[in-house]
């Protein structure tokens, strides 16, 4: 067992938080926020958001306060408050969304080197392929020799992201031209709220794989110095970041208009400082984005192994998750990581998914155990009679359920078909365990992932449903 002082310590949590969520999808929230809306819809779309995410952030700092004994966070909520097939899917839904998420950030480096290099540019596949080999592996090889050591590597990572991020702020504030922000305010069809609310909608994919992260220090709470340091981790990075992520959208607006903004190649920050000062903001920013990418990589695969690990230890996911090395890393659930991340970059790579595509995909795998983790919120709220937090976990459910809604019933769908092979993942787990297959009530679940994803996959096969 750990030693208190061998834990990763509040700096170490607040960066995992930071440092997740800061990926590739902050340095192209200029571009990707105008192509479905106008300046005046994105405002809207952030206050729900910024609401929905506090709320969900207070949800996981009372569950960390009040539930210290439930080790890997939003699976162990999920599993506790709705039983073990629940706590699976939840678990394998935020697994699938860490690695595909990886995916998604291995993409955009590419299709940031090419600004560089063209040799990283989509026609050369197989020297994109070997280099994807590379990095994942690399990380494999990094993460075995330790989770601390990764986790501490990760705050280096997260302070130097944040540098570029800071001086972008700054210059385009100095370029800022408020007749600028002004043009097509709600949008070319003025407002109306029939044109107004899909348009915050569209915001609300962007929004939700921004955020995806916010669960970082929970997901390690087993590994904490001080259970104590993983709800205020949460908070304090949840905040920091959406102040961030704000300023960087919104001011852009008043550097560029939507129509420009929204034609802008990935990732669009680049272009935007680019038309501010010259080519060396495309090439700064372009660089920042390089280590914040780096940052993400490493985050997204140590939370990744770090849940699957968890749930098999919890019998779960299978047994062979559930082996330490020497150095304390969950080796067996960071090599099946990996090999999934490497499978899945081989079919992105070679059919030229884009990052935006992949990162929508991640972002709603990762909603179910977000719901289920502001439910269980409520029922512990409610169970200790807390007004303020029954208030607060209601609008976090609210918030998530609201976010399958906007995303569109094809992402949902797609999610699905990811979600079906879990079922029989589950039926091997339970078989370890010695135990019966499926309740029905758990039956009636496993049918209705099973029909959504077939009718998935059918509306792939015949281009009812697009990418």
């Amino acid at each position: 067992m750990k030693s208190q002082t061998a834990g990763i310590g509040f700096f170490g949590l607040a960066a995992m938080v930071v440092g997740t969520m800061i990926g590739g999808g902050a340095f192209n929230l200029p571009g990707a926020m105008a192509q479905g809306a106008g300046v005046g819809s994105v405002l809207i779309g952030w206050s729900i958001t910024g609401l929905g995410m506090i709320m969900l952030a207070f949800v996981f700092q009372f569950l960390a306060n009040t539930r210290p004994e439930l080790d890997g966070g939003i699976y162990a909520y999920a599993k506790e408050g709705f039983g073990r097939f629940i706590g699976f899917n939840s678990g394998w839904g935020y697994w699938m969304s860490a690695w595909i998420g990886t995916v998604a950030n291995i993409t955009l480096i590419f299709s940031t080197l090419s600004y560089f290099f063209p040799i990283f540019s989509t026609e050369h596949r197989t020297f994109r392929l070997l280099m994807s080999a590379l990095l994942i592996w690399g990380l494999f090889w990094l993460i075995r020799r330790g989770m601390r050591e990764a986790a501490l590597l990760n705050i280096v990572t997260t302070i130097a992201k944040l540098v570029p991020l800071f001086l972008f702020i700054i210059l385009i504030l100095f370029a800022f031209r408020i007749e600028t922000f002004q043009i097509d305010f709600w949008g070319s069809d003025g407002f109306s709220w029939s044109h107004v609310f899909p348009q915050v909608k569209s915001t609300m994919l962007v929004t939700l794989w921004a955020f995806v992260g916010i669960e970082g220090a929970v997901v390690l709470s087993s590994r904490a110095r001080h259970k104590r340091d993983v709800g205020r981790a949460t908070v304090i990075g949840l905040v920091g970041t959406l102040l961030i992520y704000m300023m960087i959208s919104i001011f852009s607006f008043g550097v560029m208009t939507q129509e420009q903004l929204a034609a802008l190649p990935e990732p669009s920050m680049a272009y935007v400082l680019e038309a501010v000062v010259g080519p060396i903001g495309a090439t700064f920013i372009n660089i920042g984005l390089l280590v914040s990418l780096g940052g993400a990589l490493l985050g997204w695969t140590i939370l990744a192994t770090e849940i699957s690990y968890v749930a098999s230890r919890d019998g779960v996911f299978p047994r062979v998750f559930n082996r330490l090395n020497r150095n304390e890393t969950p080796v067996n659930a960071l090599f099946i990581t990996q090999l999934f991340t490497q499978i899945v970059t081989v079919i992105a790579l070679f059919s030229e998914q884009t990052y935006l595509v992949l990162s929508s995909i991640a972002g709603i795998a990762a909603l179910v155990p977000y719901l289920f983790s502001a439910l269980f919120g409520w029922k512990e709220a409610r169970r200790m009679h807390a007004r303020r937090m029954l208030v607060v976990s209601g609008i976090a459910s609210l918030y998530a359920a609201w976010l399958l809604y906007a995303s569109g019933i094809e992402y949902v769908l797609i999610a699905m078909i990811l979600y079906a092979p879990g079922i029989f993942v589950f039926m091997v787990a339970e078989r370890e365990q010695g135990r019966p297959f499926l309740s029905r009530m758990q039956y009636a679940i496993a049918v209705l992932i099973l029909l959504a994803a077939t009718y998935g996959v059918y509306g792939l096969l015949t281009a009812t449903i697009a990418l």
